[in-house]
């Protein structure tokens, strides 16, 4: 299935379903005829209408009768009752929703049989076309279903496909995982302005060390802590910060953390 041709509906129009329309129609993967979005919020429509001259509507039935594809982009919390309302109708449609900790099992019990689902993680980073996305298939979902998923969410940055059980690990991971990196730049900014710098250049400092060390994992397919070790030199000032880091055991409330949020998409999850 390939996604040239097929018509997109947005159910839910937040930032997560800007970032793919601006991902999708930046790259011309698809054209602005081939999108319509639905949302509660009018005023929100009419920005995205303007600002990106897609189509919308204050129908989602209307919106997806006439898709081919149909992207769940509404909280994880409201996510049933939206299923409850528009279900039915999306027979025969390719249903993918990026709501957080929602297994494909339990949006397909409100669906018509055999409508292959597609489970999306993405991540904030998205909405500067640095996405990190992992998808998993459901029980009626083919490799061309997926492929089409992979497409979409390869507009916006980098995604993966993956078996349904590692997706809690991959929410707690790569999900939550931009908050646990602003965490860590948070006090470097401050560490920053304490010692002197102007707050912006600070911020610039830090975010530009930020991306940097991230692309050089990216292209020395090297482990963090390989690269860490080279930076860390004997009696250096690295080491002086990594000792301070050891001794207030980070690293293993870092682990701690990440397996809570993994047990609480677990929990999001359960039928």
């Amino acid at each position: 299935m390939s996604i040239t041709g097929k018509k997109i509906a947005f159910i839910g129009a937040g930032n997560m379903a800007e970032a793919l329309i601006n991902g999708l129609l930046s790259s011309k993967i698809v054209s602005v005829k081939q999108i319509t979005a639905f949302d509660v919020n009018g005023n929100r429509l009419d920005w995205l209408k303007n600002e990106y001259k897609i189509k919308i509507t204050d129908s989602s039935t209307a919106a997806i009768e006439k898709s081919d594809v149909v992207i769940l982009a509404v909280k994880p919390q409201v996510l049933p009752d939206v299923l409850e309302r528009i279900g039915e109708t999306l027979k025969d449609k390719l249903v993918i929703s990026i709501a957080a900790g929602i297994s494909t099992k339990k949006i397909e019990n409100y669906l018509p049989k055999k409508t292959p689902v597609i489970r999306v993680m993405p991540n904030t980073p998205a909405l500067v076309c640095r996405g990190a996305a992992a998808i998993c298939r459901g029980k009626s979902a083919t490799k061309t279903h997926a492929s089409l998923a992979i497409d979409i969410f390869h507009s916006v940055g980098y995604a993966i496909q993956v078996k349904e059980n590692l997706m809690d690990t991959i929410t707690a991971v790569s999900g939550s995982g931009p908050a646990y990196v602003f965490y860590l730049m948070e006090a470097m900014v401050k560490s920053a302005i304490d010692g002197g710098m102007p707050k912006y250049k600070a911020l610039n400092l830090v975010a530009e060390t930020v991306r940097g060390a991230g692309e050089l994992v990216i292209r020395t397919q090297e482990l963090p802590g390989k690269l860490r070790e080279r930076v860390t030199s004997p009696g250096g000032t690295t080491e002086a910060a990594i000792k301070i880091l050891d001794i207030n055991k980070v690293n293993y409330t870092l682990l701690t953390a990440i397996t809570a949020a993994s047990e609480r998409s677990e929990a999001l999850s359960a039928p």
